[in-house]
């Protein structure tokens, strides 16, 4: 659960070998551009390129119309005429096929995360969905979408300028498309883990992320399946007869009482959580920690007590809970969710206001 990779840079300041595993495209796009040793002039020049390109292929339009018919499945094809106007869509498709001739794959890596930081963002951006990187998306016909080409321009000089200076000696972070339920490592390799898991009842973050994905190339149909087997989602599939500790067990049929679908959703949950933190021990070296940073979330008006939770399931994993504590966020900082108007009593609202910090430690001595 490696999210937009800031631990795995962070690690790489701090001359450790990093290893990060995500299930989310994006996410690992993310992660693996931040991680680059970069040559900033290169990726510039690349880019300047590109808008080059793009430019006199939008004049030209043949290429551009007949991409357009083929890129897409029938099904994507209607979420992205729902979404981007048609003029937006030949923007987008002039910038995708330019990016598409990069033969560099760091560079054109860098790139595709440009042109996806101009469709999923906080504000403004080049769809019709109003404040994407923050709430469900709303449809919203009064929006100007910006011009594609331009916005690309000006967020290639953001990203550049973001970029860290990582040192080319480096250890090189090994980045990992996988699930935490089941992780590519071995017993005993891993000497510190920090990761923050999605809530229970969770942002719903392929919601956002498959306005940029499609058009790098990934179908809707794919999208949504992979969204199903994502933590947290509300897909609850087969039933789960794992058992669970007394608090978890208590809030569950306390949750059942006032909505069974809520409680087999968090129910989904917490045993998904007790597979990663089993993963967790396993692959901890002994006397090494783990730092879960996790929120609470309000269910049908009950506080379920996401942290506690969790720290009992690490409790009877085999792990000792050195403490929770709790943290406040910046409401004006934080990512999500936006706030329209005047109304701030959402249940989001009311759950995102701080987080719960959760140190484990595996004992130096385990049968794990």
């Amino acid at each position: 659960m490696m999210g937009s990779g800031t631990t795995i840079v962070e690690a790489l300041l701090e001359d450790r070998r990093a290893i990060g595993i995500d299930i989310d495209p994006l996410a690992l796009s993310l992660g693996r551009v931040k991680t680059i040793a970069a040559t900033p002039h290169n990726f510039l020049d690349a880019g300047n390129k590109v808008l080059t390109k793009a430019t006199r292929l939008l004049l030209e339009r043949k290429r551009v119309e007949e991409s357009l018919c083929q890129f897409f499945d029938a099904r994507t094809k209607s979420f992205v005429d729902y979404w981007f106007i048609p003029e937006t869509q030949r923007e987008l498709m002039a910038l995708v096929l330019a990016i598409q001739d990069v033969t560099d794959k760091t560079i054109r890596r860098f790139l595709e995360l440009t042109l996806s930081s101009i469709i999923v963002t906080k504000s403004g951006g080049v769809s019709r969905a109003r404040d994407l990187a923050h709430s469900r998306p709303h449809l919203d016909k009064s929006k100007v979408p910006k011009n594609a080409l331009s916005h690309f321009s000006s967020r290639l000089q953001k990203n550049l300028s973001s970029l860290h200076e990582l040192k080319n000696d480096n250890t090189v972070p090994t980045i990992l498309a996988g699930d935490a339920r089941l992780m590519p490592l071995a017993d005993k390799v891993i000497d510190l883990i920090v990761t923050s898991p999605p809530y229970a009842n969770a942002i719903d973050y392929m919601r956002a992320h498959k306005f940029s994905l499609v058009w790098l190339g990934k179908s809707v149909s794919d999208l949504a399946k992979l969204r199903s087997e994502y933590i947290g989602s509300e897909h609850i599939g087969q039933s789960q007869d794992t058992e669970l500790p007394d608090r978890p067990s208590r809030i569950l049929r306390e949750l059942q009482q006032r909505d069974q679908r809520k409680s087999a959703v968090l129910r989904k949950y917490f045993v998904e959580m007790k597979m990663i933190l089993s993963e967790m021990f396993r692959v901890l070296c002994n006397d090494s920690a783990a730092i879960v940073v996790v929120g609470t979330s309000t269910m049908r008006g009950m506080d379920v007590q996401t942290h506690d939770c969790l720290a009992d399931i690490a409790a009877e994993l085999g792990f000792d809970v050195v403490g929770v504590s709790k943290r406040t966020l910046d409401r004006n900082k934080r990512m999500m969710p936006a706030r329209f108007g005047k109304k701030t009593d959402s249940l989001i609202e009311q759950r995102m206001h701080e987080e719960y910090v959760i140190g484990l430690l595996k004992p130096p001595i385990s049968e794990g």
